[in-house]
């Protein structure tokens, strides 16, 4: 397993950031992003993680999670989630009347070429960036930064209006997308 794979603290909570290979604005469609949803909740039922807070950007995806199994590895987790991910957009660009669909599977095929482990397709950068969330200041520090991003990126002029944060459940304990267990 690849050393960006890595989780050192197995009970710990991390912030992660995961990232469209070339930064391709591939959430700036809905159905995307739903396909993201979609498979956050598989991982939640079928493999324990736990989500405190998310928020997909156009061209990544920022977590703050943790395992619920002692037993299942928070990076083989996030692994398998880019791999079912990955296979599902790339089913999604097939299927969906999609104006960018030969750029993007042309795009996608070739960043999977640049490695001998991908057969075909490679819609996520390599890696987590992930970051133990180990004491109080850090954790607000990275759910403030989740739920203000949309709003540093003018996509929202409020936080709470943005449809794929956790920051809705935040503000008014109201149940969004997701399942997410609060943090504060």
């Amino acid at each position: 397993m690849s050393e960006k794979y890595k989780f050192n603290n197995p009970e710990g909570i991390y912030f992660v950031t995961c990232t469209i290979v070339y930064w391709i604005d591939l959430f700036a469609r809905k159905e995307y992003s739903h396909i993201i949803i979609d498979t956050l909740r598989y991982y939640q039922k079928k493999r324990n993680l736990k989500i405190y807070a998310f928020c997909i950007m156009p061209s990544h995806l920022h977590l703050i999670i943790s395992s619920n199994d002692s037993n299942e590895s928070l990076g083989g987790i996030m692994r398998d989630f880019k791999k079912l991910s990955n296979k599902r957009i790339i089913e999604g660009i097939s299927l969906l009347n999609e104006s960018r669909k030969e750029w993007l599977l042309r795009a996608f095929q070739n960043a999977g070429k640049k490695l001998k482990r991908i057969k075909s397709n490679k819609v996520w950068q390599d890696g987590n960036r992930s970051i133990e969330l180990d004491n109080n200041f850090i954790l607000q520090q990275k759910l403030d930064y989740i739920h203000n991003n949309p709003v540093v990126s003018e996509i929202v002029e409020e936080a709470v209006d943005y449809k794929y944060s956790s920051a809705k459940e935040y503000a008014s304990l109201r149940s969004g997308l997701l399942e997410i267990e609060l943090l504060c």
